[in-house]
């Protein structure tokens, strides 16, 4: 046999191997990272009833950090932390503390503020993952909806980072985090409502970052494509006749899970990158594309609203 082939042979196998335990060596690193990172620490999630905030919860909660769950409901927020805490060690976790907050209820955001800050009489990191979106023709909302949406996903959202500002420049520490659609970042037709509050958001959390450097206060937006919820709206999605457009938000295989923006989310807490993008390759390129060949990809979206139109009249 060719020396050569032989040494191929050897070779290649080897470094196979090498590389999976790389990568393994990689994860295990990461998954102590994320639990040493956070002990002890006062961590809000602003929305922990939902899937990313349960994930969030439970890895954060086993982490050893101090939560503070917020969410609409009260029966809930107790129901999960006593789920948290059954399933945990007591005496290498603290019992999770809950607050009641609504960022659609404006009038209640400075009690919610004044509640978080009393919980532990600071906070290190903050979470902000909540959101409601709508998909409608922009003639057929009303400004009612219009204001409900800016409430809920920018006004409640920089409205809580204003009142915990001032407890993390004191302390010259702190982390705010955002969880934010890659509509913050693109838009695609039937939800301009929506894309709206998240460039506003976005744009809000661009200039603090900046602006709070100083202070020793981080800034991370990640942005994601759909969080995939259920396996019929993978299949609907999947066997759907999808518009060019379309794809850029479909979920599964394109959408991410809970667990991979939990991931994302660990470790950009743990490096304190800027900015992180969740996407596959196409939502990625559109993204390049509206900055490169604008024109090119505003032909595709009305091409896609065009194909839509006649589609439902078949």
């Amino acid at each position: 046999m060719d020396p050569t082939w032989t040494t191929t042979i050897l070779v290649v196998p080897c470094v196979v191997v090498l590389t999976a335990g790389f990568f393994y060596l990689y994860g295990a690193i990461v998954s102590l990272l994320s639990k040493t990172s956070v002990r002890n620490k006062v961590v809000v999630i602003t929305d922990a009833l939902s899937g990313v905030g349960k994930e969030c919860a439970g890895v954060f909660h086993k982490g050893g950090a101090r939560l503070i769950l917020c969410g609409k409901s009260w029966e809930k927020l107790e129901e999960l932390a006593d789920e948290l805490a059954n399933a945990s060690d007591p005496t290498a976790t603290f019992p999770p503390k809950i607050v009641l907050l609504d960022f659609g209820d404006m009038d209640s955001m400075a009690e919610a503020v004044a509640e978080i800050l009393e919980c532990y009489g600071c906070l290190d990191v903050l979470i902000f993952n909540s959101s409601i979106k709508v998909k409608a023709p922009a003639q057929s909302l009303s400004l009612e909806m219009d204001k409900l949406l800016m409430d809920n996903n920018y006004f409640g959202p920089i409205t809580l980072a204003k009142g915990v500002l001032p407890s993390m420049i004191s302390r010259r520490s702190g982390h705010l985090l955002l969880v934010n659609s890659i509509q913050g970042k693109i838009a695609v037709p039937f939800r301009t409502a929506y894309a709206a509050s998240k460039h506003a958001v976005q744009a809000f959390f661009d200039c603090l970052r900046a602006e709070v450097e100083e202070f020793g206060i981080s800034v991370s937006t990640i942005n994601h494509t759909f969080i995939s919820c259920s396996a019929s709206e993978t299949a609907e999605a999947v066997t759907s006749k999808s518009l060019l457009w379309s794809l850029l938000y479909t979920r599964k295989p394109r959408g991410v899970s809970p667990d991979e923006v939990t991931t994302e989310i660990v470790r950009t807490l743990n490096n304190k990158r800027k900015e992180v993008l969740i996407a596959p390759s196409l939502p990625k390129m559109a993204i390049y594309a509206r900055s490169f060949f604008p024109n090119m990809f505003f032909a595709v979206m009305a091409a896609g609203v065009k194909n839509s139109a006649a589609s439902e009249s078949m």
